[in-house]
């Protein structure tokens, strides 16, 4: 760890933030990118990690989320994005079964040490889950399970059209059971289509009366990822405030 990330002047995450999503493809690795730039302009040294990466060959591959993050975020433009990933397997499935493919079985007791190194060696760390909150990582730890280990804060990422009021809900009662709290929940605008506004209102509506939090915004369509729109990291901005108590 540098010293100006140990420089106690420097502003520091209470606890880690853990971007999940209520399934796969919902958008986690765009708010995790959103997350990380909107932390570097407010002066914090943020740590980019996804702990278990599948569907690429490598770190550095066309398909891995590091390397996505890391090519759309100036600050880590000459960072290696393998230094982020903990575990890479090709096949695009849940990490248990990928591993397995691959005769590369990866022990749950491994994976909770490196957790517990990321938190110990990060004060501001952004950690990105695969798939969703109940996919098997090893034979008997869930992505669920990562979260609570690291004493993390989930942001929960859904899409914002049909059907994400269940798949939402249930996301929030699988966490609440478990005693885990939530930083935050963002919407991803999702599909060709844009959702109308009226069933956009009405999923937020129906998430907040249902679960109590309030959705902290939308995500809207982005077509420059090296400039994200300002409507894009406010809802960053705003899962940060929540998450400093703001």
């Amino acid at each position: 760890m540098s010293a100006h990330e140990m420089n106690h002047a420097t502003p520091r995450l209470p606890a880690p933030l853990f971007v999940t999503g209520t399934d796969t493809g919902v958008g986690k690795t765009v708010v995790s990118l959103l997350l990380m730039r909107a932390l570097f302009r407010r002066g914090m040294v943020p740590f980019y990690a996804k702990p278990m990466q599948t569907g690429c060959r490598d770190p550095y591959d066309t398909d891995s989320d590091a390397a996505f993050v890391y090519r759309h975020v100036p600050e880590l433009a000459e960072r290696d994005p393998a230094e982020a990933v903990g575990w890479c397997f090709r096949a695009p499935k849940a990490p248990l079964h990928a591993a397995r493919d691959e005769r590369n079985g990866v022990e749950t007791e491994d994976l909770m040490r490196r957790l517990a190194i990321l938190r110990a060696t990060h004060a501001c760390l952004v950690l990105e889950g695969a798939g969703g909150l109940m996919v098997p990582f090893t034979a008997d730890a869930l992505c669920v399970d990562c979260i609570r280990a690291a004493d993390a804060r989930p942001v929960l990422v859904a899409r914002d059209g049909l059907g994400t009021v269940n798949h939402t809900l249930l996301s929030v009662e699988a966490m609440t059971r478990r005693g885990v709290t939530l930083a935050g929940i963002v919407f991803v605008a999702s599909g060709k289509r844009p959702t109308p506004s009226d069933l956009v209102h009405d999923n937020m509506e129906a998430v907040a009366m249902l679960s109590g939090i309030s959705v902290s915004g939308i995500v809207p369509p982005i077509l420059d990822f090296h400039a994200p729109p300002e409507a894009a990291l406010t809802v960053a901005d705003a899962v940060i405030d929540a998450a400093l108590g703001l």
